[in-house]
């Protein structure tokens, strides 16, 4: 009786952890495709909103922390750790309202403006193209730039690009000459306009596309630096702006944006909490999030009518988790950051490697203290938020050649309602490494797998966590650390096959060579 009682105390116990006796078999096909995960999926977006960049990245010249002119190091640094392939600016809905020419030239000669958009504040234009581009040096990154289509012109924004791209000497190049850049920056992604369907001009997608055109037109390829020009496209599930933009534009393009953010509630009226959530909301967050799938199928089902080639790409240039701003006055559009947020960084990453024949570019809102930030500041304070170190995890995918992953997921059950517990993606690098990251959304439950790797050689394993004790866990300046990559130890080659076990609410990052 006192055996059968341990036994059954034992069963009951590993049930209560999560363990189940059934593993979820992958397969993972080395099948010499020739797609390549775009490192440009990993991009990030800072726009001029709230303390992104004002408080950000360009800081108080007394503020005491290491600086470049008025550039924050220490955020230089944090974010070429993990690095970030292109960074979008100045907006977002900003881009609409901003005419470049304020923001160069001596900096107390430059003209304020209000910030109409966000909070009304005024802006001294003391961080403009130079400084951006400095900061995109700095980072080693690529500047991606949105022009403004909305209450700009097209002679504006066609001298914008020649300011900046042009060799002959004309008047626009010898201002930039004398503003301290003797030689072309040599900008090649460029937007043209954001947003058009609503804060960039309230547009119908005929009206916006034939004005690309005229946009796209004057907006000319200078010596050495052909452009990548991006039409302004859908906001999440308007299929038909893709359907209008692919029919009237077509190839004449190199990307289509898309915009989607997962709100915990789906209103917009009222998001929800960024750290007060109980299961059910994060159920209908993580819902919400394992959206962009369908949204990106969708998507690329009518760009393939028009492009069979796929030649024009899928820009998700913004996207990541909106709820209401943390109480207190830290800036506009601030909220905090949760392991929550991390399983829907990872989650959604998964999503575009797996649509990387299409998805060849996106860009998370946003990078600073504003919306899905990677990194928070409190003057000379700064923290690397739990989505920080999902896109350190998986900067291992960045342009490695995509591997097929099929396998049939557990479901994550609250409230009589089902949703995929396990989400992959899989490449394999230059060096011949192979990258398996795996996410389990289930809060309760860890999921066993075996994988069988076909026409694929590896002898090791190793791996990464990251997760916590709770979804709704943070860092905070007082424990910065609280939510941070660790070893993972629980994955081993049994005879061919990998086998391991991920734990509730975590993401991995398994290595094999």
């Amino acid at each position: 009786m006192k055996k059968s009682f341990l036994l059954l105390a034992l069963i009951a116990l590993l049930s209560y952890q999560g363990y189940t006796q059934s593993a979820t078999k992958l397969t993972i096909t080395n099948d010499d495709s020739k797609l390549t995960i775009s490192r440009h999926i990993y991009g990030q977006f800072s726009e001029h909103l709230g303390r992104c960049i004002y408080g950000g990245f360009w800081v108080d010249p007394k503020l005491p922390v290491a600086k470049q002119d008025r550039i924050r190091l220490d955020i230089v640094e944090a974010l070429k750790k993990i690095k970030i392939p292109n960074l979008r600016w100045p907006g977002g809905c900003f881009a609409d309202e901003y005419h470049w020419r304020d923001g160069i030239g001596p900096r107390d000669q430059r003209p304020k403006m209000v910030n109409t958009n966000w909070g009304g504040v005024s802006e001294d234009n003391s961080f403009g193209t130079h400084e951006f581009l400095e900061l995109c040096s700095l980072l080693h990154t690529e500047p991606y730039i949105a022009g403004n289509v909305g209450s700009g012109t097209v002679e504006e924004m066609a001298k914008w690009v020649e300011y900046l791209n042009g060799s002959a000497s004309t008047t626009v190049t010898e201002m930039r000459k004398a503003n301290g850049h003797p030689e072309p920056f040599k900008v090649t992604f460029w937007g043209v306009g954001n947003e058009s369907w609503g804060c960039g001009g309230n547009m119908t997608p005929e009206f916006y596309s034939e004005n690309y055109r005229r946009y796209a037109t004057y907006a000319r390829d200078y010596p050495g630096t052909p452009l990548k020009r991006i039409a302004s496209g859908s906001n999440g599930k308007d299929y038909n702006w893709t359907e209008v933009c692919m029919k009237q534009i077509g190839t004449h393009m190199w990307g289509l944006t898309l915009h989607w953010y997962t709100l915990p509630t789906g209103n917009w009226n009222k998001k929800g909490s960024a750290t007060d959530f109980d299961e059910a909301q994060y159920f209908n967050t993580m819902k919400n999030c394992l959206e962009m799938d369908e949204i990106v199928t969708k998507h690329s089902a009518i760009m393939d009518k028009y492009d069979p080639a796929k030649k024009v790409a899928l820009v998700v240039d913004e996207w990541g988790i909106w709820t209401d701003p943390e109480p207190g006055d830290h800036g506009v559009l601030y909220q905090q950051n949760s392991l929550r947020d991390a399983l829907i960084a990872a989650s959604t990453l998964n999503i575009f490697n797996n649509h990387c024949e299409r998805v060849k570019m996106a860009n998370l809102a946003q990078t600073i203290n504003v919306l899905q930030a990677l990194i928070l500041t409190d003057k000379e304070k700064m923290l690397l938020t739990p989505t920080y170190h999902v896109f350190d995890l998986y900067k291992v995918h960045q342009d490695a050649r995509y591997l097929p992953v099929k396998f049939e997921s557990p479901d994550y059950e609250v409230g009589g309602n089902k949703l995929p517990a396990l989400n992959v993606s899989a490449s394999v690098d230059a060096s011949n490494a192979i990258h398996i990251s795996l996410v389990n959304i289930d809060n309760n439950k860890s999921i066993n797998i075996r994988s069988a790797l076909t026409g694929l050689n590896w002898k090791t394993v190793t791996g990464q966590i990251l997760t916590s004790a709770h979804i709704t866990d943070i860092n905070t300046f007082e424990n910065p650390g609280k939510i941070k990559i660790a070893t993972f130890t629980n994955a081993k080659k049994e005879g061919d096959e990998l086998v391991a076990s991920i734990p509730p609410h975590s993401v991995v990052v398994l290595e094999l060579k």
